[in-house]
């Protein structure tokens, strides 16, 4: 359905090193935890998850935390997590590390995103096209009128560099999926810790624009209409646009597991991967697999 390299919440989250355990008492036995950290995108969805697949494994517990695509990583490279999720693939020099350390990673893609491009619901601007986008976040274009808007400066807030929604957008928008590209977001940027926060700012300033995925979505902001490049049609973010000639901007959400600890994860990541946990990811506004 996407190219993976092209990459929906709901909740209240706090801080970018957000911490929610999650357990059921054990009916017998002993339990051993597994812990899982990383994207801000996948938090509200993985405690989902861990909540159902603790309701069917008593004796089972899940530890689940944010901060990030590219904090999950290093914490499952340090060995410090057994399972990080990220909203980007892992880069090649963390492929690198990892095989520097003699750790064989494996990558489980367990649901489909989309990444929503979001401004206050009084914003006259109804779409834009990524070029637009790209100028907006590259500074380029400083103020909405140049867009079709009102007269006002753009504020334009950014995840911050350890998020894997950042560096999706930077590649796919700002770069606008040029691998030879070393175009970077404009010095005006406003960077903000968690999708929560962007949501806070985005309606509460008519100005703003930023992005999100779209399980963050609510009434209090409006999504955008991408052009498709491919054929010049503009949708909105939604699973009925999902196909390949329609939004632009989907993406894959992965984890990635270290092999010698694989036997502690599979059990989660196979319910993940079943109906049951599939059905999970739709009802949080996720595309299932």
């Amino acid at each position: 359905m996407f190219n993976r390299k092209k990459s929906f919440i709901t909740g209240f989250i706090t801080g970018v090193s957000l911490l929610t355990i999650l357990t059921l008492s054990a009916c017998g036995g002993k339990s051993q935890t597994l812990n899982v950290s990383g994207s801000d995108t996948m938090v509200q969805l993985v405690q989902n998850l861990a909540k159902k697949f603790m309701e069917v494994n008593p004796t089972k517990m899940v530890s689940v935390s944010g901060g990030g695509s590219g904090t999950g990583i290093a914490t499952l490279l340090n060995g410090q997590t057994d399972i990080a999720t990220a909203s980007r693939t892992m880069k090649d020099k963390e492929w690198k590390l990892a095989e520097g350390k003699g750790i064989k990673i494996t990558e489980h893609i367990v649901a489909i995103d989309m990444l929503a491009v979001v401004v206050h619901p009084d914003n006259p601007v109804k779409q834009l096209t990524l070029k637009q986008l790209r100028d907006i976040f590259t500074g380029k274009i400083t103020n909405w009128k140049e867009v079709g808007g009102n007269d006002s400066p753009i504020l334009a807030l950014s995840r911050e560099n350890n998020s894997g929604t950042h560096v999706y957008f930077k590649e796919e928008v700002v770069r606008l999926g040029k691998k030879d590209s070393d175009a970077e977001y404009g010095t005006s940027i406003t960077f903000a810790n968690s999708s929560q926060q962007i949501i806070d700012q985005v309606k509460g300033n008519i100005s703003a624009i930023s992005y999100v995925g779209m399980g963050w979505l609510t009434d209090e902001v409006t999504s955008l209409k991408m052009e498709n490049p491919d054929n010049g049609k503009y949708f909105l973010p939604s699973i009925a646009n999902s196909g390949k000639d329609k939004y632009p901007l989907g993406r894959t959400l992965q984890m990635y597991t270290n092999d010698a600890f694989l036997e502690k994860a599979t059990p989660f990541i196979e319910f993940i991967k079943s109906e049951a946990g599939q059905a999970v990811v739709r009802e949080l506004g996720f595309i299932s697999l």
